[in-house]
């Protein structure tokens, strides 16, 4: 399915604006990132959640195919957040005693905590694949925490160092993506924004916990990282502190933000062997971006990354942003794809 896409193609990151409806968005634009359980956010009773989902999914995906997105998500939209679903499917984790960590700003925040081994009581993502998967004839991508951002948002009660925990998250990411990927997903993704909040500890054991986590997955695979999201984190650095060491894993697309932080494109040469999923949208700007804006930051893009290997996309998950701006965004987006995209096509005929 990934050979058919056009040049230039275009996606999302994995979040689109949850409606109304289903979430208090008051309260979710209050606190920050859920790290563990947050049941209050939705306004939907419990017996009639999941159907309230599937019908948030729905609308995501044709979202998506009408703004003309060449592969769609779910809108991660039965999630409270990027992170905090995966843990009620985990044994080893006391989700009644939170454990406490420390955010990428600074602050203390509560997180998961891992008191013995961690394995997988039920599979999450399987079913909710080949839902999606009935909703478009589009390719499909599907989105999981990588175990580095999961190891660093935890309260480690159990093992005996990081690096064992992180492998113990990427055994049970692999077997979620596995199965995720027998159930159609077309594109797998680790959301791992926190390589670049601590390269340091990244460069110990990062890549080993990802390519653990990718291992034997036959689909295009993608690791993206960040530095938050624009609701949250509004001053940007222009440069990433773990980016680099993205070439030497099994990951074959790397996404980033560029548009927001500005990013000097030319660090994209130090990625030679990957597709690069280039933020084109600065979801911190209020207004919508012009065809002739996101065409231009894909261009500067171009001139360190082959057409081939370069995908269009926003900075980071939309799910903060008002729906009509997200819509309107993606149409942006679409429009200056395909803008370069004939660009690129007249310059071959």
């Amino acid at each position: 399915m990934a050979g058919e896409l056009p040049l230039i193609a275009t996606t999302v990151v994995g979040s689109y604006p949850q409606p109304e409806w289903l979430v208090d968005r008051d309260a979710l634009l209050a606190g920050g990132v859920p790290r563990v359980g947050m049941p209050g956010l939705w306004r939907v009773p419990p017996a009639w959640l999941e159907r309230a989902q599937d019908d948030a999914v729905r609308l995501a995906a044709r979202d998506m195919e009408r703004a003309g997105i060449d592969v769609v998500s779910d809108g991660e939209a039965r999630r409270e957040s990027y992170f905090n679903w995966l843990a009620p499917a985990l044994t080893g984790i006391d989700l009644e005693r939170p454990g406490l960590g420390v955010s990428r700003t600074g602050k203390p925040t509560p997180v998961p905590r891992v008191v013995g081994p961690i394995g997988r009581v039920r599979p999450v993502l399987a079913s909710q694949v080949a839902f999606l998967k009935a909703q478009t004839e589009r390719p499909i991508k599907i989105t999981v925490p990588g175990p580095f951002t999961l190891t660093s948002l935890a309260q480690n009660e159990h093992y005996a160092d990081a690096p064992s925990l992180a492998m113990a998250f990427a055994a049970v990411v692999n077997d979620e993506l596995r199965e995720a990927r027998a159930a159609g997903a077309d594109f797998v993704q680790l959301d791992e924004p926190y390589l670049q909040a601590w390269p340091d500890r990244a460069r110990e054991y990062g890549i080993a916990a990802i390519d653990r986590a990718l291992d034997g997955i036959a689909a295009p695979t993608v690791v993206h990282l960040c530095f938050g999201y624009a609701h949250t984190v509004r001053d940007k650095p222009s440069g990433y502190s773990f980016l680099p060491e993205l070439e030497r894993s099994r990951a074959t697309h790397v996404s980033i933000e560029a548009a927001q932080p500005r990013l000097d494109c030319a660090v994209l040469r130090a990625l030679p062997s990957k597709t690069i999923v280039l933020g084109a949208l600065d979801l911190g700007d209020a207004g919508v971006e012009t065809a002739d804006v996101v065409a231009d930051r894909i261009r500067r893009a171009l001139a360190h990354v082959g057409a081939e290997r370069l995908i269009a996309a926003p900075d980071c998950g939309m799910k903060y942003l008002p729906r009509a701006r997200a819509f309107a965004k993606l149409e942006a987006l679409v429009a200056g794809a395909r803008r370069v995209r004939a660009e690129l096509t007249r310059e071959v005929g």
